[in-house]
Order: C-alpha cells, then structure tokens, then sequence
C-alpha cells in the first residue's frame, strides 16, 4: 500500500470540504449572525491542508484495492476533524470531542446531537449542520470519483468500499458515468423537496436545510422540536415521502428518471416497504388500543405512527411525536426498526434490507433442510439464486454489527453509562439513526456524556457508515504489506 497516493487522494477531498464551508460563509454573511470570519478561518484553515497535503503528494500510478478502503477511511476521519473547526472556531462548541462528535454525526447523517438548544446557534453553523448531512448522504467518496479521472486517478475501489450493501449495482460502465447519474437524481430531488415545501409555510433557509437533512437521511434539524415544530401536516407529509424516497436504493429512482418504472418489479424495495407499511400499522393499532391516542385522532395517530416508522427505519431521525412515551409494545417494534435501515444503494444506514431478507431466507431454509436433509436447497432472491459466498458475506457482516454494537455498548457502561442508555447510544450510532433509547430518546441529546463516551460513539458512526468491513480491513496487518498487483482503472 502507498500511503503517498492515500494522502494525495484524502488530501484532494480534504479541500473539497475546505471549499464548501465558503457557502456557510455566504449563509453567515446573508444573516449577519457574526460567525463569518471564524467559518471563513476554517474554511481556509481545511482548504489550505487538503491543498497542501495534495500537491506535497501526488498519485503515483493506479489505485489499489487496499488504497481505495483506506482512502474511504481516512477520507471520512479527516473531514469528521476538519469538519469541526466551524464549531471550535465559533466557540458553539467549546470541547474538542464534543465537536468531533457533532461533525462526525454529520457527514455519517447520523443526526445525533449534543446541541440541547439548536434555534440559539448562528444560521452558518445550522447551514453547515445541514450540509455535511448533505455531502455525507451520497458520499463525499462518491463525488469525488466523479472528478478523479480527470485528474488520472481510478475510481472503482472507491465507489466498491463507499456505496451501501453488499453488491452495489453499475448503471453505467464507467465507474465515473454512475456518479454523475446517481448525483444527478440526487440534486434533482433536492430541489423538488425545496420546492414543496415552500407552499407549506417554510422559509427558504428552513426549507434547505430539512431538504438537506431528509435526502441524507440524517435528521438534523434548525428546531428544538425537530418536525414536532411545524404543526402542518402537510410538511410532516412531505418530510414522509422523501425520507421514504431516500431510504430506497437509488438505482430505482434513476430507472424511474428514465422511465423504467422497476419498483414492484425488485424484491428488496417490496420487503422495504412492507416492513415499514406493517410497522406502521401495528403502531397505529397499539397506540389506538393503549389510549395513547384517541380515535378521534386518527388521522393525527396514523400520521405520528407512519413518521416514526419510516423515520427510524430509514435512519433518518427526524420526531413528530414523544415515542418514549408510547406503549412498552411500540419501543419494541421501534428497536427492531432500528436493525433494518434503508435498501441498498440508498442514503440510508442500518443492517439494509436486503442483508435482512437474505437472513430470513436462509433461516427458512435452515429450517426445511431438517424436514429434507438429502435436498439440495438454493436461497433465492425473485428469479435470481443467491451464491453462497454472499450469504456468507451477510452473515458475517450481521455477527460483526451485533458484536461491534455490543462491544460499544459495553464500553459506554464501563464508563457508568446505565445499560439501556448504553445499548441504544450504541444501536443508533452504529446504525446511523441518530435517537436512541433511554438518556438519548427522541428528545434528548448527547451532550451530557464525556469526551471518552462521544470520542466511542463518533468511532461508532465512522464504522457503521462505511459498511464495517471498510474501516475493520485496515486493522489487520496484511493490509499494510506490499504487494506488486495494482487494481488497475
């Protein structure tokens, strides 16, 4: 592994960052809220390293596959720490963890916050919340392969370790092709969202920076009460739509672009969607049956319960409702949820539901091999059989997740964090959701823990981001040993 071509490619991005912390620059000017010359300082302080690391550097050759992981890796810590100067040099933030953790949430559309008053904070900083949502939900990795070409740098090891699940779809031959198109379809409903939510009472500024947070998946909001603040239901129906729209492999849409409406065509979109319509069924009935809404608020409880459902199992975050204070079935049926996340190839994080439909099938099929033990039993996926080594791929990165959940949750108990505070600090940080259990609910924040347990928790979101065996590759030493055969473009 060359670690001059890692840090030329990580410093390349690294500047990208550094450039786009100028539009928050621009929010802050507009505003005149007194953050701009701290968020231009950062700016030219991140811009200034990426520049600089890169020109010191150069690529030397094609990419290897090794150097594409590290560079996803690397690429993704560096801007969760460059991405906190805008906090630390604004003094919003005054621990240098804390920012971290805020950053990392960001670019990982975690959507976890250690902010107990967001509407007190500059709208630069909020602007620049909202975009690292946005850059992060497609992928700083896969924009960037969009331009590396053109600069002699080969792309498909990255766009292999940075899109979602475990075999991610080429639409196009060329790698460089893919990203455009799937940015294309990004931006395209970036802008539709804006613009329906205008007519519902939104401001411009409110409207971008949900628009921003939805797309990605990642739930940062400019209110205290997250969506809970816009009392229209038509907003809270938009948000809906589009946190759905976000949590569906993105492929789909792109063949909708085209005209190829392929959706009831494609197994996983099905099961994605029916685990969230069943989810939120059964919420609406339980909460009906418990009293915690009245009947005469049907359209209120099935709102709330369509919401969180989609909310959580997207991983997006966003809260219309207090689900902590809903029946003890309904926080159950919400943990499950937080197991699924989005389809792959969407801005979603999570299990995937395509990883859990796999495990479902070959458990049925565990089950029929003891009825018939001499037959030959294939996992099938529609019309297409699942080969062996990617069950095996599946069930490996499930043992992983849960280990990784558990050994997170375990630290964060050793450093006296109670157990259920624990556990779901641990599930909504590696699975990207952002709320969790206990201390950490819907409306609660990260902000009273200590550096150790935000510093555990931003590793966390690094490592569920990146799909596990991105970052986890690099811990073993193999990884590191030369070897002459490059990947080549």
């Amino acid at each position: 592994m060359s670690l001059r071509n890692v840090a030329s490619v990580v410093g390349l991005l690294l500047a990208f960052v550094g450039l786009s912390m100028l539009s928050a620059v621009g929010v802050s000017l507009i505003y005149g809220d007194g953050a701009a010359l701290p968020l231009l300082l950062a700016a030219t302080a991140t811009a200034g390293v990426g520049f600089g690391v890169y020109r010191g550097t150069g690529v030397e050759g094609d990419l290897s596959l090794r150097e594409g992981y590290a560079i996803v890796t690397f690429a993704w810590v560096a801007t969760g720490v460059f991405g906190a100067l805008p906090y630390l040099f604004t003094g919003v933030i005054d621990s240098f963890w804390g920012a971290v953790f805020e950053s990392m949430s960001g670019f990982t559309t975690t959507g976890a916050t250690i902010f107990a008053d967001i509407e007190a904070l500059p709208e630069g900083i909020l602007f620049w919340r909202a975009l690292t949502h946005w850059l992060g939900g497609m992928g700083i990795i896969v924009l960037a392969v969009a331009i590396l070409p053109y600069l002699g740098v080969g792309g498909m090891q990255l766009f292999k370790a940075e899109v979602p699940g475990p075999t991610p779809e080429r639409l196009r031959p060329r790698i460089t092709q893919t990203a455009k198109l799937l940015w294309l379809v990004y931006l395209g409903m970036t802008a539709a969202q804006i613009l329906l939510y205008l007519p519902g009472g939104m401001s411009l500024f409110d409207a971008v920076t949900h628009t921003f947070a939805t797309l990605a998946t990642g739930g940062f909001s400019t209110k205290n009460a997250s969506m809970g603040h816009f009392q229209s239901p038509y907003i809270q129906y938009v948000t809906i739509l589009f946190m759905y729209l976000a949590g569906v492999n993105f492929t789909l849409h792109f063949r909708a672009a085209t005209g190829r409406l392929d959706y009831l065509r494609d197994v996983e979109w099905r099961f994605f969607t029916g685990v969230i319509l069943g989810a939120a069924g059964i919420l609406v009935a339980v909460n009906l049956a418990t009293g915690t809404y009245a009947l005469s608020d049907l359209e209120v409880t099935v709102r709330d319960s369509l919401f969180t459902a989609v909310s959580l199992t997207t991983t997006t975050g966003f809260v219309t409702a207090d689900f902590e204070g809903w029946a003890n079935g309904t926080q159950m049926v919400l943990f499950a949820l937080l197991f699924v996340g989005g389809m792959a190839g969407s801005t979603g994080g999570g299990v995937k539901a395509v990883r859990v439909l796999l495990l479902l099938k070959q458990s049925g099929m565990e089950l029929r091999k003891h009825l018939h033990p001499r037959a030959v039993l294939l996992a099938r996926v529609g019309r297409h059989v699942v080969p062996e080594h990617v069950l095996a791929n599946v069930i490996g990165f499930v043992i992983l997740y849960l280990l990784l959940l558990l050994a997170g949750a375990a630290a964060l108990g050793f450093l006296g964090i109670d157990p259920l505070t624990a556990l779901g600090a641990s599930a909504a940080t590696v699975g990207n959701i952002g709320p969790g259990l206990g201390a950490v609910g819907a409306t609660d924040n990260y902000g009273w823990m200590s550096g150790p347990a935000l510093a555990i928790l931003s590793f966390l979101m690094v490592v569920g981001r990146l799909e596990i065996y991105t970052v986890l590759l690099l811990f073993l030493p193999e990884t590191w040993k030369r070897r002459s055969r490059r990947v080549t473009r």
